[in-house]
């Protein structure tokens, strides 16, 4: 699902934070596994280092991921089957995966509600031949919602994709969303789940439904712990996946 490809599954999932913040800093694993409607799997570990800096109402963020896919070459991470299968063999390649930039701004904030409209660029720089990203730009707008009553924020999605066509491969524009809901379980921590859905990629991949379940704690003033477990319900999304995050505050 697209959120996940943006923010690497729940670190797109932060509940509001009304106090000034200057930045953070987040790394960690994610790792997925599924056979997307055929007989093989295709497992993929996604590391990202992930940079976040606030100015005001502005919220600019960098993610510099490496990437290890191994499959029989049709299936990219996030989009699902692009392709037919050639070979039966499973390969495993690795290397740096697609850089992504966003920029968000909150249109409005109270006490219990926030809007922020961000524009995304996912800059196509895994390597196509590797079969680790399809070498094209894609770019994305969206707008992210949140809701808080108490100790509960709920929190959603809405968002359109232009996604770069690689040479021999039709591909759709598609539009997405995210619903989703944050507990406080703690003084520190707090726990939820989220529904990410998305429009089909191409004619060989049907659209993405995947439930992600997640745990987070603030193990410190500076330093906060999150994972997550994932279970796809369409031949375009994994069967299941899981992930590790670590947010330092600065």
């Amino acid at each position: 699902m697209f959120t996940r490809i943006m923010a690497l599954a729940l670190c797109a999932v932060v509940t509001p934070v009304w106090a000034e913040t200057s930045g953070s800093l987040t790394t960690g694993f994610d790792y997925s596994t599924g056979k997307y409607g055929g007989s093989t799997s295709t497992n993929v570990l996604y590391v990202p280092v992930t940079g976040k800096f606030y100015s005001d109402n502005l919220t600019l963020k960098l993610t510099v991921p490496y990437i290890s896919v191994s499959s029989v070459g049709n299936v990219v991470r996030g989009m699902g089957p692009v392709r037919t299968a050639t070979s039966t063999r499973t390969t495993t390649q690795s290397g740096l995966g697609d850089i992504i930039a966003s920029a968000g701004y909150t249109v409005f904030e109270n006490e219990s509600l926030m809007l922020d409209v961000v524009g995304n660029i996912k800059f196509g720089t895994a390597d196509a031949n590797k079969n680790l990203g399809t070498g094209e730009n894609d770019y994305s707008t969206q707008l992210d919602g949140y809701y808080t009553v108490s100790k509960t924020t709920l929190f959603a999605t809405a968002g359109y994709k232009v996604i770069g066509a690689p040479a021999g491969i039709t591909v759709n524009n598609i539009a997405y969303g995210t619903l989703g809901a944050s507990q406080k379980t703690g003084d520190t921590s707090s726990a939820g789940l989220m529904l990410d859905a998305a429009q089909p990629i191409s004619d060989l991949s049907p659209g993405t439904r995947e439930l992600t379940v997640f745990v987070s704690n603030r193990i410190s003033s500076t330093l906060k712990i999150q994972a997550n477990l994932m279970k796809g319900f369409s031949d375009g999304s994994p069967d299941y996946g899981g992930g590790l995050m670590f947010t330092g505050l600065f």
